[in-house]
């Protein structure tokens, strides 16, 4: 047995070619993935917001003791 030159190994045999995949969507699928993209849309800013009456905030926001920025809200 020589270390130098070892014996040289058939390549195997490529494997073959993958199936062609048809890709069909229903169009009724892509308008309800679009409605819903649509209605996600427009309903993400009310969760961050927080509602008053139709009056507003009708008590006078207090002020902290060091004499620097208000709390509103609270």
């Amino acid at each position: 047995m020589c270390l130098f030159n070892p014996p040289q190994m058939p390549r195997p045999a490529a494997p073959p070619p993958p199936p062609d995949v048809v890709n069909e969507v229903d169009p009724a699928a892509l308008r309800a993935r679009e409605d819903a993209k649509k209605r996600a849309a427009a309903m993400s800013g009310y969760s961050g917001t927080i509602a008053t009456s139709g009056l507003g905030v009708t008590t006078p926001a207090p002020l902290t003791t060091s004499g620097g920025k208000a709390l509103l809200g609270q």
